[in-house]
């Protein structure tokens, strides 16, 4: 785990407190921020370092499967039992468990969960006897539990035990100065699987791209990118000066249609594009056009051809419309790259 924020580093200070102590803890956390990480430094750092870390992912299986696979079953359970089957919470006795999208498990097995955490015992599917286990419980989602248990959707009681600490792991964009530090560490990993030489890092417009964008997908959204890049790269030896974001941007994408009773307006109705009040029209169709033409820019790196593509205007149409608005040379927001209005560059950038 890299980085030097202060939102990062007090993030990991809390989990090397917590990792000594044989209590449960919930990892909060959007999709990306590396919950599973923080499940493995918890293990390593806590007496437990040198027994089982076993991962399951809770929605990636059905209620009656996942029921299976964290409890065991005997043989004839159900069909297709033919034999007796531990369980996760029996092969991790004495070590750790990591739960992952917990909220996905259905109330009937937060439950049994419940039932381990708080006692340290369960039953096998169709046994009769009881097993004992020791297994420290670190479960992990992306959704608000205290909303879900006040709607019913989670045991309040389950949430209860699992927040004895919540870690909640700050989001990329919440940590600027971690990109280029987690993209130059990525870039050399790739350059060396692909066995280049050298990784030559990355141009300043590339580095701008990457610091501005926002990440939704975080840190693994991050790594795909500049994998991408650096086995794209034109010239391995030259630094990387193309980022594609969106690796489905094309111009021959398919689009989904929308359903035919919502592709026309219903006659005589009118789709509100302003306030009631009297307003300057020009003005505000102009900045819609500039809010769409900036958002468009950004998604495409700043490259004129691919913005036009991708807004199905002609490179010529595109370029009159910027300088219409006045926005070559002009970086008026922080997701806007600078745009300079020269052909030469736009051709280099391609």
């Amino acid at each position: 785990m890299l980085g030097s924020a202060s939102v990062f580093l007090d993030m990991l200070e809390q989990v090397s407190g917590a990792a000594s102590l044989n209590r449960p803890v919930l990892v909060i956390g959007e999709r990306g921020t590396g919950k599973e990480l923080i499940s493995a430094r918890l293990h390593y750092l806590s007496p437990r370092w040198d027994r089982p870390l076993l991962t399951l992912n809770c929605a990636a299986l059905g209620e009656s499967l996942l029921e299976a696979e964290l409890f065991g079953h005997e043989a004839g359970a159900f069909t297709g039992a033919t034999r007796r089957r531990e369980g996760y919470f029996e092969r991790a006795d004495s070590g750790t468990l990591f739960l992952d999208e917990i909220a996905s498990a259905s109330m009937a097995v937060q439950e049994k969960i419940l039932r381990v955490v708080e006692y340290g015992e369960f039953q096998r599917l169709g046994a009769s006897t009881t097993i004992k286990v020791d297994v420290r419980l670190v479960a992990a989602t992306n959704v608000d539990l205290p909303s879900e248990a006040e709607k019913g959707k989670f045991r309040a009681d389950l949430l209860d035990r699992l927040a004895f600490d919540v870690v909640t792991v700050p989001p990329l964009r919440e940590r600027p100065g971690d990109i280029l530090l987690l993209a130059r560490h990525f870039g050399l990993a790739m350059a060396q699987e692909i066995k280049l030489p050298v990784f030559p890092g990355f141009t300043p417009q590339a580095e701008r791209i990457l610091e501005t964008y926002s990440w939704p997908g975080n840190v693994r959204e991050l790594k795909n990118v500049v994998e991408r890049a650096v086995y794209r790269a034109a010239d391995p030896s030259q630094p990387i000066d193309r980022i594609v974001l969106d690796p489905f941007e094309s111009a021959f994408r398919p689009r989904a249609k929308p359903p035919a009773n919502e592709q026309q307006p219903a006659t005589g109705s009118a789709i509100p594009l302003a306030p009631l009040q009297p307003y300057d029209f020009f003005s505000h169709i102009a900045a819609i056009e500039q809010d769409a033409l900036r958002a468009a820019l950004a998604n495409c790196g700043g490259n004129q051809k691919r913005t036009a593509a991708h807004l199905g205007l002609a490179y010529h149409q595109l370029r009159n419309l910027l300088r219409k608005h006045g926005m070559f040379g002009n970086a008026s927001t922080a997701n806007s790259p600078q745009i300079e209005d020269t052909m030469e560059e736009d051709e280099q950038n391609d």
